[in-house]
Protein backbone atom coordinates (compact mmCIF):
# COMPACT_ATOMS: atom_id res chain seq x y z
CA UNK A 1 0.00 0.00 0.00
CA UNK A 2 1.32 3.44 -0.82
CA UNK A 3 2.07 5.86 1.96
CA UNK A 4 -1.01 8.04 1.75
CA UNK A 5 -3.59 9.71 3.94
CA UNK A 6 -7.04 8.38 4.86
CA UNK A 7 -9.10 10.07 7.63
CA UNK A 8 -9.45 6.90 9.72
CA UNK A 9 -5.78 6.06 9.24
CA UNK A 10 -4.81 9.55 10.37
CA UNK A 11 -6.83 9.14 13.58
CA UNK A 12 -5.25 5.76 14.23
CA UNK A 13 -1.80 7.10 13.42
CA UNK A 14 -2.17 9.96 15.92
CA UNK A 15 -3.33 7.47 18.56
CA UNK A 16 -0.30 5.26 17.88
CA UNK A 17 2.06 8.23 18.01
CA UNK A 18 0.74 9.27 21.41
CA UNK A 19 1.83 5.86 22.73
CA UNK A 20 5.14 5.73 20.87
CA UNK A 21 8.49 5.71 22.63
CA UNK A 22 11.21 8.17 21.72
CA UNK A 23 14.75 7.10 20.82
CA UNK A 24 17.07 10.01 21.63
CA UNK A 25 20.61 10.76 20.46
CA UNK A 26 22.77 13.68 21.65
CA UNK A 27 25.36 14.56 19.06
CA UNK A 28 28.17 17.05 18.80
CA UNK A 29 29.36 17.35 15.20
CA UNK A 30 33.15 17.50 15.38
CA UNK A 31 36.29 17.16 13.32
CA UNK A 32 38.13 13.88 13.78
CA UNK A 33 41.42 12.68 12.29
CA UNK A 34 41.01 9.28 10.59
CA UNK A 35 42.79 7.00 8.12
CA UNK A 36 40.18 4.72 6.55
CA UNK A 37 42.45 3.83 3.62
CA UNK A 38 45.77 4.22 5.42
CA UNK A 39 46.17 7.93 4.63
CA UNK A 40 45.21 10.33 7.40
CA UNK A 41 42.92 13.31 6.91
CA UNK A 42 40.28 15.31 8.82
CA UNK A 43 36.79 13.82 8.69
CA UNK A 44 33.46 14.93 10.16
CA UNK A 45 32.44 12.72 13.06
CA UNK A 46 30.05 12.57 15.98
CA UNK A 47 31.12 13.16 19.58
CA UNK A 48 34.81 13.09 18.58
CA UNK A 49 34.50 9.64 17.00
CA UNK A 50 34.34 8.29 13.45
CA UNK A 51 32.79 6.36 11.71
CA UNK A 52 29.51 7.95 12.72
CA UNK A 53 27.14 5.87 14.88
CA UNK A 54 24.21 3.70 13.81
CA UNK A 55 20.73 5.09 14.46
CA UNK A 56 18.21 2.35 15.27
CA UNK A 57 14.51 2.44 16.07
CA UNK A 58 11.40 0.34 15.68
CA UNK A 59 8.44 1.15 13.47
CA UNK A 60 6.20 3.44 15.50
CA UNK A 61 9.01 5.08 17.47
CA UNK A 62 9.95 8.72 17.39
CA UNK A 63 13.60 9.44 16.63
CA UNK A 64 15.02 12.55 18.27
CA UNK A 65 18.52 13.83 17.50
CA UNK A 66 19.93 16.85 19.31
CA UNK A 67 22.54 18.14 16.90
CA UNK A 68 25.17 20.63 18.07
CA UNK A 69 27.51 22.04 15.45
CA UNK A 70 31.01 22.05 16.94
CA UNK A 71 32.89 22.12 13.64
CA UNK A 72 34.04 25.68 14.21
CA UNK A 73 34.63 26.53 10.57
CA UNK A 74 31.60 25.13 8.70
CA UNK A 75 27.82 25.27 8.85
CA UNK A 76 25.88 22.03 8.54
CA UNK A 77 22.49 20.30 8.33
CA UNK A 78 21.29 16.70 8.61
CA UNK A 79 19.12 14.73 6.17
CA UNK A 80 17.56 11.34 6.85
CA UNK A 81 17.71 9.64 3.48
CA UNK A 82 14.56 7.68 2.66
CA UNK A 83 12.53 8.96 5.61
CA UNK A 84 9.48 10.62 4.07
CA UNK A 85 8.96 13.09 6.92
CA UNK A 86 5.18 12.90 6.79
CA UNK A 87 3.87 15.93 8.72
CA UNK A 88 7.46 16.91 9.57
CA UNK A 89 8.86 18.39 6.35
CA UNK A 90 10.87 20.92 8.38
CA UNK A 91 12.97 17.95 9.60
CA UNK A 92 14.13 16.89 6.14
CA UNK A 93 17.43 18.66 6.68
CA UNK A 94 18.20 19.89 3.17
CA UNK A 95 19.93 23.22 3.72
CA UNK A 96 18.36 25.96 1.61
CA UNK A 97 15.21 23.93 1.06
CA UNK A 98 13.92 22.81 4.46
CA UNK A 99 16.16 24.74 6.84
CA UNK A 100 18.84 27.38 7.14
CA UNK A 101 22.48 26.40 7.59
CA UNK A 102 23.22 25.50 11.20
CA UNK A 103 26.12 27.73 12.24
CA UNK A 104 28.95 26.69 14.56
CA UNK A 105 28.12 26.70 18.27
CA UNK A 106 24.40 26.38 17.59
CA UNK A 107 22.09 23.40 18.01
CA UNK A 108 18.78 22.15 16.64
CA UNK A 109 16.59 19.17 17.35
CA UNK A 110 15.55 16.78 14.59
CA UNK A 111 12.51 14.72 15.52
CA UNK A 112 10.56 12.44 13.21
CA UNK A 113 8.19 9.50 13.30
CA UNK A 114 9.54 6.13 12.15
CA UNK A 115 6.52 5.27 10.05
CA UNK A 116 8.06 2.77 7.67
CA UNK A 117 10.63 -0.01 8.20
CA UNK A 118 13.78 -0.41 6.20
CA UNK A 119 17.45 0.27 5.62
CA UNK A 120 18.11 4.00 5.41
CA UNK A 121 21.00 6.32 6.11
CA UNK A 122 21.60 9.83 7.37
CA UNK A 123 24.03 12.36 5.99
CA UNK A 124 24.81 16.02 5.87
CA UNK A 125 22.87 17.82 3.16
CA UNK A 126 25.12 20.85 3.25
CA UNK A 127 28.10 21.88 1.15
CA UNK A 128 29.24 18.40 0.17
CA UNK A 129 30.00 17.29 3.71
CA UNK A 130 29.03 13.65 3.49
CA UNK A 131 32.08 12.72 1.34
CA UNK A 132 34.03 14.20 4.25
CA UNK A 133 32.54 11.54 6.51
CA UNK A 134 29.29 12.94 7.91
CA UNK A 135 27.09 9.88 7.22
CA UNK A 136 25.84 6.80 9.03
CA UNK A 137 23.31 3.93 8.90
CA UNK A 138 19.69 4.46 9.93
CA UNK A 139 17.79 1.22 10.55
CA UNK A 140 14.05 1.07 11.24
CA UNK A 141 13.22 -2.43 12.46
CA UNK A 142 9.92 -4.09 11.62
CA UNK A 143 8.17 -6.30 14.20
CA UNK A 144 5.95 -7.48 11.34
CA UNK A 145 8.79 -8.15 8.89
CA UNK A 146 7.34 -10.68 6.40
CA UNK A 147 10.79 -12.30 6.08
CA UNK A 148 11.70 -12.36 9.79
CA UNK A 149 11.55 -16.16 9.98
CA UNK A 150 13.93 -16.51 7.02
CA UNK A 151 17.14 -15.23 8.63
CA UNK A 152 19.12 -15.63 11.82
CA UNK A 153 21.04 -12.37 12.14
CA UNK A 154 21.68 -9.02 10.47
CA UNK A 155 24.83 -7.47 9.01
CA UNK A 156 25.25 -3.83 7.94
CA UNK A 157 27.61 -3.49 4.99
CA UNK A 158 28.45 0.00 3.75
CA UNK A 159 30.25 0.69 0.48
CA UNK A 160 31.94 3.90 -0.59
CA UNK A 161 34.45 5.61 -2.78
CA UNK A 162 36.92 7.70 -0.77
CA UNK A 163 38.86 10.92 -1.30
CA UNK A 164 42.00 11.96 0.53
CA UNK A 165 41.34 15.66 -0.09
CA UNK A 166 38.50 17.51 1.59
CA UNK A 167 35.43 18.55 -0.36
CA UNK A 168 36.14 22.31 -0.59
CA UNK A 169 39.51 21.61 -2.23
CA UNK A 170 37.97 19.17 -4.69
CA UNK A 171 35.12 21.55 -5.51
CA UNK A 172 37.44 24.47 -6.22
CA UNK A 173 39.14 22.27 -8.81
CA UNK A 174 35.91 21.05 -10.41
CA UNK A 175 33.87 24.25 -10.48
CA UNK A 176 36.52 26.11 -12.38
CA UNK A 177 36.53 27.62 -15.89
CA UNK A 178 39.54 25.44 -16.73
CA UNK A 179 37.43 22.31 -16.23
CA UNK A 180 36.10 22.32 -19.78
CA UNK A 181 35.46 18.57 -19.65
CA UNK A 182 33.06 18.88 -16.67
CA UNK A 183 35.29 16.26 -15.04
CA UNK A 184 34.43 15.26 -11.47
CA UNK A 185 37.18 14.47 -8.98
CA UNK A 186 38.18 10.82 -9.02
CA UNK A 187 38.40 8.90 -5.75
CA UNK A 188 41.60 7.55 -4.29
CA UNK A 189 40.15 4.41 -2.75
CA UNK A 190 37.22 2.12 -2.20
CA UNK A 191 36.33 1.45 1.42
CA UNK A 192 33.95 -0.95 3.14
CA UNK A 193 32.32 -0.07 6.47
CA UNK A 194 34.17 3.25 6.32
CA UNK A 195 37.51 1.54 6.58
CA UNK A 196 36.45 -0.93 9.23
CA UNK A 197 36.89 -4.68 9.21
CA UNK A 198 36.01 -6.28 5.87
CA UNK A 199 36.01 -9.73 7.50
CA UNK A 200 32.54 -10.72 8.68
CA UNK A 201 32.11 -13.66 11.06
CA UNK A 202 29.38 -16.08 9.97
CA UNK A 203 28.32 -19.61 10.89
CA UNK A 204 27.71 -22.58 8.64
CA UNK A 205 24.03 -23.27 8.04
CA UNK A 206 22.92 -19.79 9.09
CA UNK A 207 21.18 -17.14 6.98
CA UNK A 208 22.09 -13.48 7.29
CA UNK A 209 20.20 -10.36 6.30
CA UNK A 210 22.77 -8.07 4.73
CA UNK A 211 21.75 -4.42 4.81
CA UNK A 212 23.88 -3.06 1.96
CA UNK A 213 24.25 0.73 1.72
CA UNK A 214 26.24 2.64 -0.89
CA UNK A 215 27.03 6.12 0.37
CA UNK A 216 29.60 6.98 -2.27
CA UNK A 217 30.07 10.57 -3.33
CA UNK A 218 30.04 9.43 -6.93
CA UNK A 219 30.35 5.84 -7.99
CA UNK A 220 28.13 2.83 -8.19
CA UNK A 221 29.59 -0.34 -6.76
CA UNK A 222 29.29 -3.92 -7.92
CA UNK A 223 29.04 -6.54 -5.23
CA UNK A 224 29.27 -10.32 -5.52
CA UNK A 225 29.74 -13.09 -2.97
CA UNK A 226 31.74 -16.14 -4.00
CA UNK A 227 29.34 -18.96 -5.01
CA UNK A 228 26.62 -17.54 -2.76
CA UNK A 229 23.37 -16.06 -4.03
CA UNK A 230 21.86 -12.88 -2.66
CA UNK A 231 18.11 -13.22 -2.15
CA UNK A 232 16.93 -9.61 -2.33
CA UNK A 233 13.96 -8.84 -0.07
CA UNK A 234 13.97 -5.03 0.06
CA UNK A 235 15.23 -2.09 -1.99
CA UNK A 236 15.49 1.41 -0.53
CA UNK A 237 13.24 0.44 2.36
CA UNK A 238 10.52 -1.12 0.18
CA UNK A 239 9.78 -4.83 0.47
CA UNK A 240 9.98 -6.79 -2.77
CA UNK A 241 9.17 -10.35 -3.65
CA UNK A 242 12.18 -12.49 -2.89
CA UNK A 243 14.46 -12.62 -5.90
CA UNK A 244 17.82 -14.33 -6.24
CA UNK A 245 20.78 -12.43 -7.70
CA UNK A 246 24.46 -13.30 -8.04
CA UNK A 247 25.59 -9.74 -8.65
CA UNK A 248 24.18 -6.31 -7.82
CA UNK A 249 25.02 -2.82 -8.93
CA UNK A 250 24.38 -0.51 -5.99
CA UNK A 251 24.34 3.12 -7.09
CA UNK A 252 25.19 6.01 -4.80
CA UNK A 253 22.50 6.36 -2.08
CA UNK A 254 20.79 3.05 -2.89
CA UNK A 255 20.22 0.20 -0.44
CA UNK A 256 19.59 -3.49 -0.94
CA UNK A 257 18.56 -5.94 1.77
CA UNK A 258 19.62 -9.45 0.78
CA UNK A 259 19.53 -12.84 2.49
CA UNK A 260 22.71 -14.88 2.20
CA UNK A 261 22.81 -18.48 3.42
CA UNK A 262 26.09 -20.09 4.42
CA UNK A 263 26.14 -23.78 3.38
CA UNK A 264 25.65 -26.20 6.25
CA UNK A 265 28.72 -28.15 5.17
CA UNK A 266 30.92 -25.07 4.70
CA UNK A 267 34.57 -26.01 5.06
CA UNK A 268 36.11 -22.73 3.93
CA UNK A 269 35.72 -18.97 4.05
CA UNK A 270 33.90 -17.05 1.33
CA UNK A 271 35.41 -13.95 -0.30
CA UNK A 272 33.20 -11.17 -1.61
CA UNK A 273 34.12 -8.48 -4.12
CA UNK A 274 33.26 -4.78 -3.99
CA UNK A 275 34.28 -2.98 -7.18
CA UNK A 276 33.68 0.56 -8.37
CA UNK A 277 31.62 0.70 -11.53
CA UNK A 278 33.79 1.13 -14.62
CA UNK A 279 32.03 3.72 -16.75
CA UNK A 280 32.74 6.78 -18.83
CA UNK A 281 33.16 9.09 -15.85
CA UNK A 282 36.50 7.41 -15.19
CA UNK A 283 37.78 8.59 -18.56
CA UNK A 284 39.29 12.03 -19.08
CA UNK A 285 38.29 13.08 -22.56
CA UNK A 286 41.50 14.94 -23.30
CA UNK A 287 43.71 12.98 -23.10
CA UNK A 288 41.64 9.79 -22.90
CA UNK A 289 42.16 7.43 -20.01
CA UNK A 290 41.54 3.68 -20.45
CA UNK A 291 38.34 2.46 -18.84
CA UNK A 292 40.23 0.40 -16.29
CA UNK A 293 40.06 1.27 -12.63
CA UNK A 294 41.42 -1.07 -10.02
CA UNK A 295 39.86 0.35 -6.87
CA UNK A 296 38.41 -2.93 -5.69
CA UNK A 297 38.09 -4.48 -2.23
CA UNK A 298 37.92 -8.17 -1.43
CA UNK A 299 36.32 -8.92 1.91
CA UNK A 300 35.68 -12.26 3.55
CA UNK A 301 32.78 -14.12 5.13
CA UNK A 302 34.69 -16.00 7.81
CA UNK A 303 33.32 -19.34 8.99
CA UNK A 304 36.65 -20.41 10.48
CA UNK A 305 39.40 -17.92 11.30
CA UNK A 306 41.95 -20.73 11.28
CA UNK A 307 41.34 -21.28 7.57
CA UNK A 308 42.70 -19.10 4.77
CA UNK A 309 41.31 -15.54 4.81
CA UNK A 310 43.58 -14.13 2.13
CA UNK A 311 41.65 -15.27 -0.92
CA UNK A 312 40.74 -12.92 -3.75
CA UNK A 313 37.50 -13.17 -5.68
CA UNK A 314 37.99 -12.72 -9.42
CA UNK A 315 35.01 -11.79 -11.59
CA UNK A 316 35.33 -12.13 -15.36
CA UNK A 317 32.64 -9.56 -16.15
CA UNK A 318 29.93 -7.61 -14.44
CA UNK A 319 26.36 -8.58 -15.28
CA UNK A 320 24.26 -7.19 -12.42
CA UNK A 321 20.64 -8.12 -11.87
CA UNK A 322 18.23 -5.60 -13.43
CA UNK A 323 16.83 -3.93 -10.32
CA UNK A 324 13.96 -2.31 -12.25
CA UNK A 325 12.32 -5.75 -12.53
CA UNK A 326 11.81 -6.43 -8.81
CA UNK A 327 8.18 -6.99 -7.90
CA UNK A 328 6.59 -5.05 -5.02
CA UNK A 329 5.77 -7.31 -2.10
CA UNK A 330 2.27 -5.84 -1.76
CA UNK A 331 1.43 -6.02 -5.51
CA UNK A 332 0.54 -2.33 -5.58
CA UNK A 333 -0.48 -1.45 -9.14
CA UNK A 334 0.96 1.42 -11.14
CA UNK A 335 -0.53 4.81 -10.24
CA UNK A 336 -3.04 5.92 -12.85
CA UNK A 337 -4.16 8.13 -14.49
CA UNK A 338 -1.31 10.62 -14.72
CA UNK A 339 -2.45 14.16 -13.85
CA UNK A 340 0.78 16.01 -14.45
CA UNK A 341 4.09 15.24 -16.14
CA UNK A 342 7.54 16.72 -15.60
CA UNK A 343 10.19 15.99 -18.24
CA UNK A 344 13.77 16.70 -17.16
CA UNK A 345 16.64 16.70 -19.64
CA UNK A 346 20.00 16.36 -17.93
CA UNK A 347 23.15 17.71 -19.51
CA UNK A 348 26.15 19.83 -18.61
CA UNK A 349 26.20 23.58 -19.16
CA UNK A 350 28.07 26.77 -18.31
CA UNK A 351 26.89 29.63 -16.12
CA UNK A 352 27.18 33.28 -17.14
CA UNK A 353 30.72 33.41 -15.73
CA UNK A 354 31.86 30.43 -17.79
CA UNK A 355 31.95 28.02 -14.85
CA UNK A 356 30.94 24.41 -15.50
CA UNK A 357 27.54 23.42 -14.12
CA UNK A 358 25.02 20.61 -14.39
CA UNK A 359 21.56 21.43 -15.67
CA UNK A 360 18.01 20.22 -15.97
CA UNK A 361 16.35 21.70 -19.04
CA UNK A 362 19.29 24.08 -19.53
CA UNK A 363 18.92 25.60 -16.05
CA UNK A 364 21.13 25.08 -13.03
CA UNK A 365 19.91 25.19 -9.44
CA UNK A 366 21.00 28.33 -7.58
CA UNK A 367 20.51 28.35 -3.81
CA UNK A 368 18.53 31.29 -2.43
CA UNK A 369 18.47 33.18 0.86
CA UNK A 370 15.15 31.93 2.25
CA UNK A 371 14.60 28.16 2.45
CA UNK A 372 11.91 27.18 -0.05
CA UNK A 373 9.74 25.59 2.65
CA UNK A 374 9.71 28.88 4.57
CA UNK A 375 8.61 30.69 1.42
CA UNK A 376 5.82 28.18 0.87
CA UNK A 377 4.70 28.59 4.48
CA UNK A 378 4.62 32.39 4.47
CA UNK A 379 3.30 33.55 1.08
CA UNK A 380 -0.32 32.48 1.51
CA UNK A 381 -2.15 31.95 -1.77
CA UNK A 382 0.89 33.17 -3.69
CA UNK A 383 2.90 30.11 -2.67
CA UNK A 384 1.84 28.47 -5.94
CA UNK A 385 3.82 31.07 -7.93
CA UNK A 386 7.00 29.24 -8.94
CA UNK A 387 8.80 32.51 -9.67
CA UNK A 388 8.63 33.37 -5.96
CA UNK A 389 11.15 30.64 -5.16
CA UNK A 390 13.90 31.98 -7.41
CA UNK A 391 15.98 29.84 -9.80
CA UNK A 392 15.64 26.57 -7.86
CA UNK A 393 13.59 24.76 -10.52
CA UNK A 394 10.33 24.99 -8.55
CA UNK A 395 7.52 22.75 -9.80
CA UNK A 396 4.06 22.70 -8.20
CA UNK A 397 1.94 19.58 -7.83
CA UNK A 398 -1.43 19.65 -6.11
CA UNK A 399 -2.55 17.34 -3.33
CA UNK A 400 -3.68 13.94 -4.61
CA UNK A 401 -2.34 14.35 -8.13
CA UNK A 402 -0.41 11.57 -9.84
CA UNK A 403 2.86 13.05 -11.02
CA UNK A 404 4.99 11.36 -13.66
CA UNK A 405 8.65 12.38 -13.81
CA UNK A 406 10.75 11.59 -16.86
CA UNK A 407 14.54 11.92 -16.69
CA UNK A 408 16.50 11.89 -19.94
CA UNK A 409 20.17 11.19 -19.27
CA UNK A 410 22.16 12.69 -22.14
CA UNK A 411 25.44 11.73 -20.52
CA UNK A 412 27.73 8.74 -21.13
CA UNK A 413 27.63 7.62 -17.49
CA UNK A 414 24.99 6.12 -15.22
CA UNK A 415 23.46 8.65 -12.80
CA UNK A 416 21.45 8.02 -9.60
CA UNK A 417 18.50 10.36 -9.06
CA UNK A 418 16.83 10.75 -5.67
CA UNK A 419 13.50 12.27 -4.63
CA UNK A 420 13.01 13.39 -1.06
CA UNK A 421 9.72 12.60 0.65
CA UNK A 422 8.63 9.65 -1.47
CA UNK A 423 9.22 6.13 -2.61
CA UNK A 424 8.37 6.47 -6.27
CA UNK A 425 7.25 3.76 -8.66
CA UNK A 426 9.88 2.96 -11.30
CA UNK A 427 7.50 2.37 -14.20
CA UNK A 428 10.26 1.93 -16.78
CA UNK A 429 14.06 2.12 -16.88
CA UNK A 430 15.38 0.89 -20.25
CA UNK A 431 18.90 -0.15 -21.17
CA UNK A 432 21.84 2.08 -22.01
CA UNK A 433 21.88 3.84 -25.38
CA UNK A 434 18.09 3.68 -25.72
CA UNK A 435 17.90 7.40 -26.36
CA UNK A 436 15.47 9.91 -24.94
CA UNK A 437 11.94 9.16 -23.79
CA UNK A 438 9.16 9.07 -26.36
CA UNK A 439 5.54 8.56 -25.33
CA UNK A 440 4.90 6.32 -28.32
CA UNK A 441 7.70 3.89 -27.49
CA UNK A 442 7.28 3.48 -23.73
CA UNK A 443 6.20 0.19 -22.21
CA UNK A 444 5.35 0.52 -18.52
CA UNK A 445 5.45 -1.99 -15.71
CA UNK A 446 1.96 -2.61 -14.31
CA UNK A 447 3.45 -3.73 -10.96
CA UNK A 448 6.48 -1.45 -10.62
CA UNK A 449 9.00 -1.57 -7.77
CA UNK A 450 9.16 1.41 -5.42
CA UNK A 451 12.33 3.07 -4.25
CA UNK A 452 13.73 6.53 -3.51
CA UNK A 453 16.81 6.46 -5.76
CA UNK A 454 16.88 5.21 -9.35
CA UNK A 455 19.97 4.72 -11.51
CA UNK A 456 19.35 6.11 -15.00
CA UNK A 457 21.44 4.37 -17.63
CA UNK A 458 23.80 6.21 -20.01
CA UNK A 459 22.13 7.84 -23.02
CA UNK A 460 18.79 6.57 -21.80
CA UNK A 461 15.91 7.54 -19.53
CA UNK A 462 13.74 6.52 -16.62
CA UNK A 463 10.08 7.17 -15.86
CA UNK A 464 8.62 7.10 -12.38
CA UNK A 465 5.43 8.16 -10.64
CA UNK A 466 4.37 9.44 -7.25
CA UNK A 467 1.05 10.13 -5.58
CA UNK A 468 1.20 13.66 -4.17
CA UNK A 469 -0.05 12.81 -0.69
CA UNK A 470 2.82 14.18 1.41
CA UNK A 471 2.57 17.98 1.64
CA UNK A 472 5.98 19.56 1.69
CA UNK A 473 8.89 20.98 -0.25
CA UNK A 474 11.18 18.27 -1.57
CA UNK A 475 14.40 18.23 -3.52
CA UNK A 476 14.87 16.02 -6.55
CA UNK A 477 18.52 15.70 -7.49
CA UNK A 478 21.34 13.57 -8.80
CA UNK A 479 22.98 11.75 -5.92
CA UNK A 480 26.45 12.13 -7.34
CA UNK A 481 27.43 14.70 -4.73
CA UNK A 482 29.64 16.59 -7.17
CA UNK A 483 26.67 17.08 -9.48
CA UNK A 484 24.48 18.31 -6.62
CA UNK A 485 27.09 20.97 -5.97
CA UNK A 486 27.12 21.75 -9.70
CA UNK A 487 23.39 22.46 -9.60
CA UNK A 488 21.67 19.25 -10.73
CA UNK A 489 18.55 19.70 -8.60
CA UNK A 490 14.97 20.90 -8.78
CA UNK A 491 12.42 21.71 -6.06
CA UNK A 492 9.04 20.02 -5.81
CA UNK A 493 6.35 22.13 -4.11
CA UNK A 494 3.82 19.48 -3.09
CA UNK A 495 0.29 20.42 -1.99
CA UNK A 496 1.12 24.11 -1.42
CA UNK A 497 -2.41 24.83 -0.16
CA UNK A 498 -1.65 22.64 2.87
CA UNK A 499 1.64 24.41 3.59
CA UNK A 500 0.22 27.88 4.24
CA UNK A 501 1.00 29.06 7.78
CA UNK A 502 3.05 25.89 8.34
CA UNK A 503 4.72 26.16 11.75
CA UNK A 504 8.53 25.97 11.78
CA UNK A 505 10.19 24.91 15.08
CA UNK A 506 11.67 27.84 16.98
CA UNK A 507 15.17 26.37 17.24
CA UNK A 508 15.28 26.11 13.45
CA UNK A 509 14.19 29.75 13.15
CA UNK A 510 16.88 30.69 15.68
CA UNK A 511 19.52 29.15 13.42
CA UNK A 512 18.32 31.42 10.62
CA UNK A 513 18.47 34.46 12.89
CA UNK A 514 22.04 33.56 13.83
CA UNK A 515 22.92 33.48 10.13
CA UNK A 516 21.06 36.72 9.37
CA UNK A 517 18.66 34.90 7.06
CA UNK A 518 15.00 36.01 6.76
CA UNK A 519 12.40 33.32 7.44
CA UNK A 520 9.42 34.71 5.54
CA UNK A 521 8.73 36.06 2.09
CA UNK A 522 9.97 35.04 -1.32
CA UNK A 523 13.43 33.71 -2.15
CA UNK A 524 15.03 37.00 -1.10
CA UNK A 525 12.80 37.58 1.93
CA UNK A 526 10.57 40.12 0.20
CA UNK A 527 6.91 40.08 1.29
CA UNK A 528 5.84 40.99 -2.26
CA UNK A 529 6.34 37.68 -4.06
CA UNK A 530 6.98 39.49 -7.37
CA UNK A 531 9.80 41.61 -5.94
CA UNK A 532 12.96 39.92 -7.20
CA UNK A 533 15.35 42.40 -5.60
CA UNK A 534 17.94 40.33 -3.75
CA UNK A 535 17.38 37.10 -5.67
CA UNK A 536 20.57 35.11 -6.21
CA UNK A 537 20.73 34.78 -10.00
CA UNK A 538 24.36 33.77 -10.52
CA UNK A 539 25.96 30.75 -8.80
CA UNK A 540 28.87 31.60 -6.50
CA UNK A 541 32.33 31.27 -8.02
CA UNK A 542 34.05 30.35 -4.77
CA UNK A 543 33.51 27.34 -2.57
CA UNK A 544 34.26 27.66 1.10
CA UNK A 545 32.54 24.67 2.69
Amino acid sequence: MHRGYHPLLIILAHAQRSLAKTVTYDWNVTWVFASPDGFGRPVIGINDAWPCPIVEADVGDFVSINLNNQLGNETTGLHFHGINQISSNFMDGAVGTNQCPLPPDHAVNYRFYADSPGTYWYHSHSMGQYPDGFRGPLIIHDPDDPYKDDYDAEVILTLSDWYRDQTPTLMETMINPNNTQFAPPLPNSTIVNDGGNTHISVKAGKTYRFRIINWSAMFSTFIQFDSLDMDVISIDGSYVKRQSAQQLRVSAAQRFDALITIPGDADRNYPYLVALDINQDFADKDPPRPLVYLLNVTGMLVTDSDKDTSGILTVDKFEPFDDSTFGPYDDEAVYEPVDKQLVLNFDYCYDVNGYPRACFNNSTYIAQKVPALYTAASLGENNTETAAYGPVGAFVVEYGEILEIVVNNNNDAIHPFHLHGHQFQVVTRPASQTGNWSAEDVSINDLPPRRDTVAVNPKSYAVFRIKADNPGVFLFHCHVEWHVEMGLSITLIEAPDKLRNYTIPQDHLDACDAMGIPTTGNAAGNEDWEDTDGFVTVPPTTYTG
